[in-house]
């Protein structure tokens, strides 16, 4: 079973996908992971950014391990770099180009090939996964979206400015939105779950419901057929 998670940024997709996962006993996918280690290795290596066939050369050179609570980058541990403002303010040119997104979704796939997964992302319910037998749409508002991602950031001693953070998500928002390959947009039969107001194990509550009913909705049409 896939279970799909698309959102903008800082809803808290990655860490209720995760605590769901853990729940179901299922693969947990962090594909916004995937495109911030591609955006890393390009700043390390001082690759242009805005050179779409650089970019690609080096995601095509990226190892990218997810496990339980990291991420490793050619085998090295990445998991709170990848989190920086400074990621987050260039990742736009790589999550834009389209033969690096057809890439991540290549890889995203294989690593679901036959096992039950909680994938999080901006595009899996609609270009990923779209016959995924259940998709949620996990969203917040813009102030409530902010105000968690600064919370986070200072949890791992990262410093954070939250007006800074609202500008950067709203311009994320509009490009997310805006861009041609895989915008973020729900799926038509997406479950739409708004978050404000909602601590995490609220929401992780009220998807871990959506995704039981949907397991009991797909054994009876299994049975009928």
């Amino acid at each position: 079973m896939i279970v799909t998670i698309d959102g903008p940024a800082g809803a808290g997709k990655s860490s209720v996908a995760l605590k769901l996962a853990e729940t179901l006993g299922f693969f947990f996918l962090d594909t916004g992971a995937m495109y911030r280690c591609i955006t890393l290795a390009c700043m390390q290596a001082q690759v242009d950014l805005e050179d779409p066939a650089a970019t690609l050369d080096m995601a095509q050179c990226c190892q990218i391990d997810l496990a339980k609570g990291s991420v490793a980058l050619n085998q090295i541990d990445v998991t709170r770099q990848i989190r920086t403002p400074a990621v987050a303010k260039s990742i736009k040119p790589i999550a834009e180009n389209p033969e690096i997104r057809a890439l991540m979704v290549q890889q995203q796939r294989r690593i679901c090939a036959g096992q039950d997964c909680v994938t999080e992302g901006r595009d899996q319910g609609t270009v990923a996964f779209p016959d995924a037998e259940c998709k949620i749409f996990l969203t917040a508002t813009p102030e409530e979206r902010a105000r968690r991602r600064y919370q986070q950031l200072l949890v791992i001693g990262i410093d954070a400015d939250y007006d800074e953070i609202l500008r950067q998500q709203n311009q994320r928002d509009e490009n997310d939105s805006n861009r041609l390959a895989g915008p973020l947009i729900a799926a038509p039969d997406a479950f739409v779950v708004g978050t404000d107001g909602m601590s995490e194990q609220q929401v992780h509550d009220k998807l871990l419901e959506i995704v039981r009913l949907r397991i009991v909705d797909n054994t009876s049409e299994s049975v009928t057929k």
